[in-house]
Parts: structure tokens; sequence; C-alpha cells
């Protein structure tokens, strides 16, 4: 056991971003708080702060890794909460223009598909084994507190009063913003009138709609999933079905830039009828439904820069959401969140001994997540960017980058080994810097060569008689 570095933190907000941080503060705190404005259900059910939980949530490899890595043994609590184990690109048939279906190869390893409220359940769980952590529901943190005058460190946190009565000051050596948009770190900064870090958005505009129907007995037996990608920039809607806990499938219909999918069963049937392959219409034609649509709209994503600001406050950590939020097609949030997670653990592992641990410590969190933060956002990006209505700065050079990304698909669907590193990346395993490794960039060159020779071969000629 790791020497203790202060005496109280603070975690605001009980999502997977919150609860991920309190796995990494545990360790190193006598008292670790964890604090979320609604009710915590004592199963795996929605709540009302997590609108999005009704939607499909994926938990990719790289962030199944690092709760892992938090919480040993979490793998096998989520299976046995009913998590279902799906081994990677064989049991999702993958649909995308041109590959109807993608090649299904066993690339070695499992995911787990369930839905959002049971991954947050089963982290509840393994948090709640702590002896020194708190969770504590229907708190609401009307701000974070200045520590002393000078503006440059906080030491605080202001509960509202429950019930009309006065507000109550929790005090914490570190405070850890994991509340999701980022709107108190934000308050903050201007209350300490200092400026606001710089932010890259790009404007996505995706709705989607989200049904959960039980699994019928004629399910197709050579899938679990199914993922139709859009087709842009002809198209943005596309579709995800996942199993989930219960015998259950949970099947998620989006369109970008307008083109919004329907609030009711029927028009959820009539749209999966409309997308360019009928798999996931066939599958749901005479599955019974488990619950109403529930609908969301997602306009922007937003990367804030803190690691560019000259100074940050003392004992202040935003984290998730509140320092970068995804496009949520992609399902990269959780993932992201809990790889901070483990940054930030293994930085604080490092100060064990440091006179002052905390110094300096927001500023080399920041520096030390961008490598997490780079690989989802530059992949999104170039998805999101196919659309011409997508606003924001396009990256340079966008269209050759579209067209390897074309290309680089297709080597995939030929090639195994390029298949599995492109999906490495994906799922965050690997830096998007792992395609110019000199033996990737050898085998992708090898094969565009082939390509070209048997593209411009001649022909046998065929003879009769």
């Amino acid at each position: 056991m790791p020497p203790f570095l202060g005496k109280h933190a603070i975690v605001v907000g009980a999502g997977m971003a919150g609860l991920a941080a309190a796995g990494a503060l545990v360790d190193y705190f006598e008292r670790v708080t964890v604090l979320d404005r609604d009710g915590l259900p004592s199963d795996a059910a929605p709540r009302a702060g997590t609108p999005q939980a009704r939607h499909v949530h994926v938990l990719l490899a790289g962030g199944q890794r690092a709760f892992e890595s938090l919480f040993p043994g979490f793998t096998a609590e989520l299976v046995k909460a009913g998590a279902v184990p799906m081994r990677m690109a064989l049991d999702v048939r993958s649909e995308m223009a041109g590959y109807d279906p993608f090649p299904q190869r066993d690339l070695g390893w499992d995911n787990y598909s369930m839905s959002r409220p049971l991954a947050e359940y089963v982290v509840r769980k393994e948090l709640a084994k702590r002896a020194n952590v708190e969770l504590r529901e229907n708190s609401h943190v009307n701000a974070i507190v200045a520590a002393g005058t000078n503006g440059t460190a906080v030491g605080a946190i202001r509960l509202a009063g429950r019930h009309g009565g006065e507000d109550e000051i929790l005090s914490a050596d570190l405070i850890v913003d994991a509340s999701g948009r980022g709107a108190l770190t934000l308050a903050t900064l201007q209350s300490m009138a200092g400026p606001a870090p710089a932010e890259t958005r790009i404007g996505v505009d995706f709705a989607y709609s989200t049904a959960i129907f039980s699994i019928p007995d004629d399910a197709p037996g050579d899938w679990k999933g199914v993922f139709t990608f859009p087709n842009p920039p002809a198209s943005g809607r596309g579709a995800l079905l996942m199993p989930i806990e219960g015998e259950r499938w949970i099947l998620s219909l989006g369109g970008a830039h307008g083109d919004v999918p329907p609030g009711d069963l029927d028009g959820l049937r009539a749209f999966a009828g409309e997308l360019r392959t009928a798999t996931i219409a066939r599958a749901i034609k005479g599955a019974k439904p488990a619950t109403e649509v529930a609908r969301f709209v997602f306009r922007e994503s937003v990367r804030r820069h803190f690691e560019r600001m000259a100074s940050f406050p003392r004992g202040l950590i935003p984290l998730g959401d509140a320092v970068c939020r995804f496009n949520p097609i992609y399902g990269q949030g959780m993932s992201v969140a809990a790889q901070e997670a483990c940054i930030l653990r293994d930085i604080l592992a490092t100060r064990a001994a440091a006179p002052d641990p905390f110094e300096g410590l927001p500023q080399a969190f920041f520096a030390a997540i961008q490598e997490v933060i780079d690989t989802p956002w530059a992949t999104a990006a170039v998805a999101d960017f196919a659309y011409p209505q997508t606003r924001g700065e396009r990256p340079p050079d966008i269209e050759n980058t579209l067209k390897l990304a074309v290309a680089l698909n297709d080597l995939a669907a030929r090639d195994a080994d390029i298949h599995k590193l492109t999906v490495e990346v994906r799922q965050l395993l690997k830096p998007r810097s792992a395609y110019r490794d000199p033996a990737f960039v050898a085998r992708v060159q090898t094969l565009m060569a082939q390509a070209q020779m048997a593209t411009t071969a001649p022909r046998p000629m065929h003879g009769h008689g």
C-alpha cells in the first residue's frame, strides 16, 4: 500500500468517468468522496442525470483493460452480471459501402456488450468494496471553492443544502470534476478571474433513437451484433444492434445533419427498413419491443486545451467529458475517461515521496493525457469531416486523408494483419502512430503493389474447340 498523499479527495460525478477517477484515487487518500446529484440505483437502471445512458454504449478494448486495471476482477463481474462476451471482429457483422459484410475474422480477444446502466452498476459495486470510499447521492454541487485569496488553488466544494437548509462546505486536498460538460471547472476559472481554455469544436449534428427488444428464438446464428455504417457524404444514416444482459438487443439508429430518426416504434422499424442493407430490419421484424423509443441529439464534439494554459488552479483536475466530449457514434467516451484515470493514478504513484505531491499536478496530468485523447479525436475528426456540412476547422489535407482511410480499409479487408492493427487503433489499444511503424508501412506498400499489378496484368486469352 503506497503512502497517502492527502486526507481527502472529492470526485464530482458518479458516472463512468467519476467512478474511474475514484478508483484511481482510492490508494492515495485517506478518504474519497464521490458526489452525484442523482439518486444512485441499487440495480442496473437508467438515471435522470445520464439521458444518453438509454442508448447503445460500447466499452472499447482499451477502456475495458483500463477498468480492469483500476478494479481487478471487473471483467469477471461484468460477465457475472450478464454482459455478453463478443469475439472481436468475428461476432459483429460490420456492413459498410463496398463490404456487406466486411470480412469477419477472429482477431484474438473478447469485448463485452452490455447496457450503460449495467456497466455503471458493476463499477459502483466494485468501488463500494473499498472502505475509504463514500458514494453520496442526491448531492448537488453549487461551486468549487477557492483556497486562500490569491486565486491559484481550490480547497473545497459547496453543496446545496437539502430541504432548504444551509449549504454545506466540504474541504479536500484534491477535487476531480467528472460532472460531465465541465461547467464547474469553467465557472471556477471565471470566479478566479482566469482565462478559459482554448477549445476545438466539431459540429456534427447527430441524432439517434434507441429501443430495446427481446432476442427472438429465430435470431441469426452467424452474428451477435450488427453495425451498419453510414455512407458519407451521400448519407449519414447508420445503425448499431448489440446484445445486452437479459437476452435482449439494444438498437440505436442514427442520422447526421438533420436526418433525425423517428421517436416511435413503427417509425423506428420503417427507418431501419430504409438503411442501405436489410439485415437489421429483418432481425427486428418479429422481435418483441421491451421499451419505448428514447431519443438524443448531439450537436458538437468539444476538446478543451487545458494543456496550453500557462497556469491552472492547484487542487483541481477535470477529467472525462470535462476535458473532451467525443461524438458518441464512435463509442470512445467511457474508454478515454478510464484511460485518463489510469494516467492520474500513475502520476500520483510517482509523487508518493515528493515533498509537495500536488505542486504542478494538473499541468502534469494535462500533458500526459494528450496522447490518449489524440488518437480517438483524430479518428473521429477524419470520419466526421467526410460530410461537407460538418462545422469546424477542417484538418489539413482532409481529402487525401479520407482517400487514404478508404484505401487502408480496402487493404484491411484483404489482409488479417492490417485488419487487426486498424481495429487495435480504433479500440484504443494502440495509438494512431502505429500506422507509421516501418513494418506496417512495408506491409501496406507490398499489398498496394500487388493490387496494382493485379489491375494492370493482361487478361488471359480463351480459345475454343
